[in-house]
C-alpha cells in the first residue's frame, strides 16, 4: 500500500532539506499512525495500529520518518518477511503528507529504506500497488527499477478509504532487487528506464487516456478495465512475463512485459 508522487506538479514546499532516519521514539510511532490517517483518511477500525509500528520497529522491520525540522512530513513501514530460506523486507505503508508531495521525497525515502536494508544485508523488498494508479506504476517502475510478476485480487477487501473508490484492491507485487544492475540503473537514470526498456518488450496492457476521467466520473468503466487487466496481467504472469515499465502514448499508458527468464 504507497502513497505516491505526483509527477508533472511542483511541490507546495521545498524538501531537499528534510532528514530521514529511522524512528524508535513512541511518539513518533504515533505520529506516523495519525499521518497515515491523514494521507488514507480511513476509519479508525482500518489504520494501522501503533502496536504494529512498535513491534516492526522492534523485530527487524523499518520505520523511517521524514522530518521537517521536528516535524514529521512522511513515513515508511516495514514488515519481515521469508520466502523459502530467504528473508525480506515487506514495505506496507509509503506516505508523504499533500504539501510535501512531487519534490522528490518519497523516491528520497525509498533510497533510504534500501541503503539501510543492504547495510543489514537484506537484498529484497516488496510491496503492492494498484496497478490504476500510474503515477505510482511509473515511480515503481521506471524510476526504482521494480518488477511485478503476480497480481492479487481484492487484497485488502472494499475499504473505507475514498482513495479506493469502493472498488476491489487489486494489487501487483513489486520485487525490488536492491543490488541488481536493473535498480542500479533505474536509480541513476530516473525516467531514462522507460527508454531502455521499450527496445526488449515483449507484450503490453494498455489503461485507456479516459481512464482518468471515469475515475473522477465514477463510471461502470472502471470496473469494466480493472477486471479486464486482471485478466491480462494474469494470463501474462501465468506465461513467465514479468511488468518492468511503463511508457506513455496516444491511446494512454502501456505497461511492458518481457520475459521473466530473461531479466536475471
Amino acid at each position: 500500500m504507497a502513497a505516491g508522487e505526483t509527477i508533472g506538479k511542483s511541490p507546495t514546499v521545498t524538501t531537499d532539506s528534510i532528514v530521514i532516519r529511522k524512528c524508535h521514539d513512541l511518539e513518533e510511532l504515533r505520529t506516523a499512525v495519525m499521518l497515515q490517517k491523514e494521507v488514507w483518511n480511513f476509519t479508525d477500525a482500518e489504520l494501522v495500529p501503533l502496536r504494529l509500528f512498535v513491534v516492526a520497529e522492534k523485530v527487524g522491520g523499518q520505520v523511517l520518518g521524514a522530518f521537517d525540522g521536528p516535524r514529521m512530513v512522511g513515513f515508511a513501514l516495514a514488515v519481515p518477511g521469508i520466502r523459502g530460506e530467504h528473508s525480506y523486507l515487506h514495505s506496507h505503508m509509503l506516505a508523504v503528507l499533500k504539501d510535501y508531495r512531487n519534490g522528490g521525497l518519497g523516491r528520497r525515502i525509498k533510497l533510504f529504506q534500501r541503503e539501510e536494508a543492504l547495510g543489514r544485508r537484506i537484498g529484497l523488498i516488496r510491496w503492492t500497488f494498484d496497478p490504476l494508479e500510474l503515477r505510482n506504476a511509473h515511480f515503481n517502475l521506471n524510476r526504482l527499477g521494480v518488477v511485478c510478476r503476480k497480481l492479487l485480487p481484492n487484497l485488502y477487501g472494499v475499504t473505507t478509504s475514498p482513495l479506493h473508490r469502493g472498488m476491489a484492491t487489486d494489487r501487483l507485487v513489486a520485487e525490488w532487487r536492491l543490488d541488481s544492475s536493473r535498480v542500479m540503473a533505474s536509480i541513476a537514470e530516473g525516467t531514462d528506464t522507460e527508454r531502455r526498456e521499450s527496445a526488449g518488450v515483449a507484450a503490453t496492457i494498455l489503461l485507456p487516456v479516459e481512464m482518468e476521467k471515469w475515475k473522477a466520473e465514477g463510471t461502470s468503466e472502471l470496473l469494466r478495465l480493472q477486471d479486464r487487466i486482471r485478466g491480462e496481467f494474469q494470463a501474462w504472469f501465468a506465461k513467465g512475463f514479468a511488468a518492468v515499465a511503463t511508457r506513455r502514448t496516444e491511446a494512454g499508458t502501456e505497461y511492458l512485459l518481457a520475459p521473466w527468464k530473461e531479466l536475471r
